[in-house]
């Protein structure tokens, strides 16, 4: 079908512009498989239109946002089922064979100024056209209603009129006329009396009561007398589809036809609060349990939702199983009806049929019009929408009127048009929430409606229930905004009526980052995935609007202290800001980004992005010395050891919350220096928090106590468990692994498996290095040790871990000492002196020499060792003959 809004919207002849319908091949299927089931069971033996408390199974429903193309998939399906040469060719050959089915698409919205009796003449006018013949049951009933309730308008006239006649033709009223006039004439009535449907009426029940023969072939419909008794009012009208159902029971079998029913734009029936017009509709489906209804609207059903009972005649899911939302349990729907889901999400496009809809949408000489670029371009900002998709071709057509080319640049841009049409049928207070919403990447009822300002949650309540609103069940927020809708709102230039000003954008962003604060202070002491979700939010909602830190800085204390390092927003960084930072936020952001980068990225890059967070001097004081302190950690890391210990300094005179951290730092460049005395002494004044059994364990294993050293390091995972730091835990663990390689490779497997299981969930990559290390101490003599050092070698020079490369390297001599390698040990040692050279780590060329009871160089300064250089060398000689013995 062309598309007349863009053939009238160029010059362009040659132009051929389509409304262009994309593969829905899963709807089709669903539609099918309905209808099938539908056939079976209105043929089986049992079956009657007259049982009106068997559960229906007669409706399928498709829900989706606006734009998702619902419309265009109920017309698809109407001309599908009307004429096989309509259907596309993807969709496949129906299994139902010659039954005869009479499609009816009736169309619900405000627009078509469509009422009731709209409806039930369309399928009436519908059946009409295709039998050509008198219903008399209904008929009589309609024809007293009309003349009852229309007295001065022949229906001829209602019917041109509404554009019904021009639609179906006019074979209604005078097949009317002839159930009226057979009637009459059964009742043997004068001729002239056929025409006054009163007293037809009137002899009519007399003689339904009395069961005479003369009108058998109408009294088999029970209630066809109290429905000719009863006042006809619209209500009494809304029963009158049961004589409808009734009569085409009892059409000859070759000419028996199933009505399809397509009720599109459902959403504009009413709301919750007015159900008058979908109550009706409903009667018509619930009587008319011969035919299938298919609906396409906005929203699910909620006819199997038993609250609704008083506001809708039939309710709850055993009236309807297939209606049923998803956290029913399925045990209360009737067996014999299965649990088929009858209630169909319309889905996103996926990227290839935006494609082909934008390639068929707009041709020329039978070619696509919008380049593969500008297609590429249009398919990646729609995330999907079929609506978005249009309002871009009607922007392409637009560009080429201004007399140039249209670049794929020209469509990175929202569509205002988007908010309107998402928001048409939403209350104002659910148009309030859905803004609202759009500030959030994910929302559950209680944050969207804190965020909105509401005193009460009504509103967020309905709104999730929205299609265009995605859910992740089992998610902290299980609730989104759809992609293109949320960016729309929160970007496009608003011209609705109740449009946001920035001032309300502000104050809602104010709203939701104390929501956010307050969920996070309520939630569990140790949700560490609430912590981070509320920090993710947090922190971007904080700098896009400039707000107070507020409850973020306890958070960052709280996401620092577990060591587990979850990727956090980059937005705003210091290189969005063009090397600059705007705000506290932004240099909080940075911070945070930096630290966990640091796992990811080399540490001299950690260094730089820090230092700028420090020259730019934004954060508060204590978060200043969280970038000081971790910038001295990476100086350390790549081997600046002076500066790394003059940031520690600074960290421990602002004697904040990280100056025994600081301390600690200090006390191991002690250990660095080879100074481990003071070391040691330190260790013992720095308590938990400065993680004194690791600095103990640190210092021990250097002086060939390996075994003191593991009891340290368990010591210190212990107090990390019960502290419920994950990440001091898992380093711990690792650190022990190393330990108990030296003396125990059998328990050094076990040890390894709990550093791995504890390193599982987190992002420590000095530390699954250090476990690394541990396995090839712990494989030392083993072929494939060399390789593997290799390998580690890499991957130390490009996280920039620097500082523990000379460990890699002792791990590569205690091997060769096993092995007794002399000449691969002296290239191990004169690599071990060239990167000890400025005096860090030089130790452990004391350790290799000692290893392999090889004689120092004359002129070498040896380290201060806690008892002495010739104990602590005997003792690396004894764990190297071990092994030897070990492996023999």
């Amino acid at each position: 079908m062309a598309d007349l809004r863009a053939l009238f919207s160029v010059n362009d002849r040659a132009l051929t512009s389509t409304e262009a319908f994309t593969n829905r091949q899963a709807q089709w299927e669903r539609v099918t498989t309905a209808l099938d089931e539908h056939l079976r069971r209105i043929a089986e033996p049992g079956f009657t239109v007259e049982d009106f408390e068997a559960a229906r199974d007669n409706v399928v429903v498709f829900y989706g946002i606006g734009g998702i193309g619902k419309t265009t998939l109920s017309r698809k399906l109407e001309a599908a089922l009307t004429d096989p040469a309509q259907r596309p060719s993807q969709w496949g050959e129906p299994s139902w064979g010659e039954q005869q089915l009479v499609p009816v698409r009736i169309d619900l919205s405000r627009s078509s100024g469509l009422d009731f009796e709209q409806v039930v003449l369309t399928i009436r006018l519908a059946l009409a056209a295709h039998l050509n013949q008198p219903l008399p049951a209904f008929d009589l009933a309609l024809r007293r209603y009309w003349e009852r309730n229309h007295p001065a308008e022949p229906l001829e006239e209602y019917l041109r009129r509404a554009g019904l006649g021009a639609k179906f033709g006019q074979a209604l009223p005078q097949q009317m006329q002839n159930a009226l006039s057979d009637v009459a004439q059964a009742l043997l009535m004068p001729g002239t009396v056929g025409s006054v449907i009163g007293q037809v009426t009137g002899s009519l029940v007399t003689a339904l009561r009395e069961r005479r023969q003369t009108v058998r072939a109408l009294a088999g419909c029970a209630l066809l007398a109290d429905l000719l008794e009863a006042e006809p009012t619209l209500d009494a009208l809304s029963y009158y589809p049961h004589l409808l159902a009734w009569e085409l029971t009892q059409l000859p079998a070759e000419q028996q036809v199933v009505p399809v029913i397509l009720l599109d734009t459902f959403e504009d029936t009413g709301d919750r609060t007015h159900r008058d017009l979908e109550r009706l509709l409903q009667r018509i489906v619930w009587l008319m349990p011969n035919a299938l209804f298919v609906i396409t609207g906005r929203s699910r059903l909620q006819w199997a939702d038993e609250r609704l009972q008083g506001q809708l005649d039939y309710t709850g899911p055993a009236a309807w199983p297939g209606l049923v939302a998803r956290d029913v349990p399925r045990a209360r729907i009737p067996e014999q009806l299965g649990d088929g889901e009858r209630q169909v999400l319309i889905g996103d496009f996926a990227p290839e049929d935006c494609d082909d809809y934008l390639a068929r949408r707009l041709t020329s000489n039978g070619r696509p019009l919008l380049s593969d670029a500008v297609r590429q371009t249009i398919t990646v900002r729609s995330h999907g929408l079929p609506l978005y998709l249009d309002l871009s071709v009607m922007r392409f057509l637009e560009l080429r009127r201004s007399g140039r080319t249209p670049e794929p640049g020209d469509f990175d841009t929202d569509f205002p048009a988007l908010i309107a049409r998402t928001l048409q049928d939403l209350t104002p207070d659910e148009r309030h929430v859905v803004r609202a919403a759009a500030l959030l990447d994910a929302f559950d009822v209680a944050l969207a409606a804190r965020t909105a300002g509401l005193a009460q949650e009504a509103a967020a309540l309905r709104l999730i229930e929205r299609p265009f609103v995605r859910e992740q069940p089992f998610s902290i927020w299980p609730y989104s905004l759809h992609a293109v809708i949320r960016s729309t709102i929160r970007t496009a230039d608003d011209r609705t009526d109740d449009a946001w000003s920035p001032r309300d954008w502000q104050h809602a962003a104010e709203r939701a980052h104390t929501a956010l604060g307050a969920q996070w202070r309520a939630g569990a002491a140790r949700d560490r995935k609430l912590l981070v979700a509320c920090l993710r939010q947090g922190l971007a909602l904080a700098a896009e609007f400039d707000l107070d830190l507020g409850w973020l800085q306890d958070a960052t204390w709280q996401y620092i202290g577990d060591s587990v390092w979850e990727p956090l927003p980059h937005t705003r960084t210091a290189e969005a800001q063009g090397g600059g930072l705007g705000s506290t936020t932004d240099a909080l952001v940075e911070t945070l980004s930096a630290l966990a980068r640091r796992q990811h990225e080399h540490r001299g890059r950690t260094v730089d992005r820090l230092t700028t967070v420090i020259d730019a001097a934004l954060l508060p004081a204590e978060l200043h010395d969280l970038a000081l302190y971790y910038r001295a950690k990476a100086l350390r890391d790549i081997g600046r050891s002076t500066d790394s210990r003059h940031g520690y300094q600074q960290v421990v005179e602002g004697g904040g919350r990280l100056a025994q951290n600081a301390r600690r730092g200090l006390a191991q460049a002690a250990r660095l220096a080879g100074d481990f005395p003071t070391a040691y002494d330190a260790a013992q004044h720095l308590g938990w928090e400065g993680r004194h059994q690791r600095v103990l364990g640190d210092v021990l294993w250097l002086q060939g106590q390996p075994e003191r050293a593991a009891d340290a390091y368990l010591a210190g995972r212990t107090e990390a468990e019960q502290h419920a730091k994950a990440g001091e835990a898992a380093h711990c663990q690792a650190l022990r692994a190393l330990a108990v390689a030296f003396t125990n490779p059998e328990q050094a497997d076990d040890e390894l498996d709990l550093a791995q299981q504890l390193l599982a969930p987190l992002s420590l990559r000095a530390t699954g290095i250090n476990a690394a290390i541990a396995a090839l101490v712990r494989d030392a003599g083993d072929p494939t040790v060399e390789d593997r050092v290799c390998t580690l070698r890499t991957e130390l020079d490009v996280a920039g871990l620097t500082s523990m490369t000379p460990t890699l390297e002792l791990a590569l001599a205690f091997h060769q000492a096993v092995l007794d390698d002399q000449q691969a040990l002296a290239t191990t040692i004169a690599r071990l002196r060239e990167l000890t050279r400025d005096g860090d780590f030089a130790y452990y060329v004391d350790i290799a020499h000692c290893m392999a009871s090889l004689p120092l160089p004359d002129g070498h300064t040896a380290p201060r060792w806690l008892d002495g250089a010739t104990a602590t060398c005997a003792r690396w000689r004894s764990v190297v003959n071990a092994r030897r013995t070990h492996r023999s």
